[in-house]
């Protein structure tokens, strides 16, 4: 009787799965629900705010917010360059990480990490907007919303004691917004000296990983958990306002400051050759720099004399002394006309020992140029100098940024005690209007002394980037600054060849306080004109 049983139950159960597909299927094909509507479609307009609100999720920043820009070229340009940019993007990543690799494995017993099979897929990152902020400091801020629905395909082989395990990383995504910020600028390429990233806010991070085949992401619980931690560890490094910084250029080398002093003391000249018509002639030597855009020192004129004895001295700024050499120049004086060249010479500082004395007698040549046939006569005299280099030391060096991303220096040293040295820097103006030209120029009136830039010609916009400095033996908190934009023109028959395009009287109190300010200043006397100039107060404490 139980085996008749079970040979009916098997036949029913058969028969009914058969019975029950067909009865589907012939229910599925002619019978259509009358409950299913087509789909409402209708402009974005005419959307109700629930459905807006849905779909803004889904729009790209720079349709939602407005200060984000369309970056489109720059997708396009990623996607066709994509191919090229995985296998370089990738080549690098295993250049990088197999030293770290190599360091790091000795100490887990393990015997070898290797990738087997390392590329980023066919899909590139695309950008939905980028945000760029402007400021009065030397610095560049941008904002780039960056998705990236990434098909990659990461093969890692770890080998332990002779066993091989492989984990795969597959579909990932990672949304994020960054902020970049490339600071300070500097006139050496690729034109910034440091890169600082952090996040904005938690990024979206999600991925497949694949141990020996298996998904471990598919374990209920482990995948929630896992993405946590990510997304908490990530936040914790880089969440704003923590950053990460990379430096790309020495920024002291880059913005050429200051490296140290070369003192230059004029012995004397012997054996010069005669210029003037009674035989004689009334020479000066005229020193600067190299590559120093810094007007050259002058010492006295004397006349009459072709064995001169000056004892004069000079301090230079040296910004780079592997590069730069001392150029020193004899000229005769001449009360009207041009003055002749008496000869001149060239010291590599290089050449010279820190912080000792050298004294040197240099043979006058017409010029550098060995073709040059006057060169190999000689008899144009000699000139006689002592040399010293003080490079500064590494407490007088720039070596930490405050908070606007421009390096504060302390004075340099022979600073008076109880003073400091007081820089401007002369930035830009924008909006200048003249009534007659507009060729600008800035002039500087601090304490009796006047400072000026040069004259940029045709510019309602100039920009100078100019650096003036004043050795004062007490803080300046009294004090005022007079800047002064003028333009001049040199065409004939103009009834005003110079007019003032405004000026700004600036008190120095805050300078003293804050130690550097950086600020736009509104012309009095101008309609719409401004001028931006960064102030620092310096000392040696």
């Amino acid at each position: 009787m139980g085996f008749f049983s079970s040979i009916f139950g098997l036949f029913g159960f058969g028969v009914g799965i058969s019975v029950g597909l067909v009865v589907g299927y012939f229910f599925f094909i002619y019978f259509q629900p009358t409950d299913v509507q087509d789909p409402d479609i209708r402009p974005l307009t005419e959307q109700d705010s629930e459905s807006l609100q849905r779909l803004l999720s889904e729009l790209p920043l720079w349709v939602k917010h407005p200060d984000f820009d369309r970056v489109d070229w720059l997708n396009k340009f990623i996607e066709c360059m994509w191919p090229y940019l995985d296998k370089a993007i990738c080549k690098t990543v295993k250049e990088a990480t197999a030293p770290m690799i190599a360091e790091q494995i000795p100490q887990y017993k393990i015997d070898a990490v290797e990738f087997e099979t390392l590329t980023l897929g066919s899909l590139p990152p695309t950008f939905q907007g980028i945000k760029v902020y402007t400021t009065e400091e030397k610095e560049l801020i941008m904002e780039p919303a960056l998705k990236w629905a990434a098909n990659p395909n990461v093969t890692v082989a770890v080998k332990v004691f002779g066993l091989k395990a492989t984990a795969q990383v597959v579909d990932l995504q990672v949304f994020v917004l960054p902020r970049v910020t490339m600071k300070p600028l500097v006139p050496s390429f690729p034109c910034f000296a440091n890169i600082y990233v952090s996040l904005m806010e938690k990024p979206h991070v999600d991925f497949g990983l694949k141990l020996v085949g298996a998904d471990l992401m598919s374990i209920p619980g482990l995948y929630r958990f896992v993405l946590e931690i990510i997304k908490d560890q990530v936040a914790n490094m880089y969440l704003w306002p923590r950053t990460l910084d990379i430096q790309v250029l020495d920024v002291a080398k880059a913005m050429r400051r200051p490296v140290g002093i070369l003192t230059v003391k004029v012995l004397r000249a012997t054996k010069l050759k005669k210029k003037d018509l009674l035989g004689a002639s009334d020479p000066y030597v005229k020193l600067r720099v190299s590559e120093d855009k810094l007007p050259s020192k002058k010492t006295t004129v004397k006349h009459k004399n072709l064995n001169p004895e000056w004892n004069e001295e000079f301090h230079l700024v040296v910004k780079d002394p592997q590069a730069q050499a001392l150029e020193l120049h004899v000229y005769d004086w001449e009360q009207v006309g041009k003055h002749d060249k008496m000869g001149m010479n060239v010291v590599p500082l290089k050449e010279l020992p820190p912080d000792e004395v050298k004294t040197m007698n240099l043979n006058l040549v017409k010029s550098l140029d060995a073709i040059d046939s006057q060169n190999d006569k000689g008899g144009r005299g000699q000139l006689e100098v002592e040399l010293t280099y003080k490079p500064f030391k590494e407490e007088y060096m720039p070596t930490e940024s405050n908070d606007f991303g421009t390096l504060m220096e302390k004075a340099p040293e022979g600073t008076p005690a109880g003073g400091g040295l007081l820089v401007i820097v002369v930035h830009e103006a924008q909006d200048l209007e003249g009534k007659n030209h507009n060729n600008p120029f800035v002039r500087i009136l601090f304490k009796g002394e006047e400072r000026k830039t040069k004259q940029i010609k045709k510019s309602r916009e100039p920009r100078w980037q100019e650096e003036f400095q004043f050795t004062l033996p007490e803080p300046p908190t009294n004090d005022k600054l007079h800047v002064e934009v003028i333009s001049s023109s040199k065409r004939i028959g103009l009834l005003h060849p110079k007019e003032s395009l405004g000026y700004v009287i600036i008190n120095l109190a805050d300078v003293v306080t804050n130690k550097r300010i950086n600020e736009k200043y509104h012309l009095i006397d101008s309609k719409n004109g401004q001028i931006q100039i960064e102030l620092q107060w310096r000392t040696s404490s």
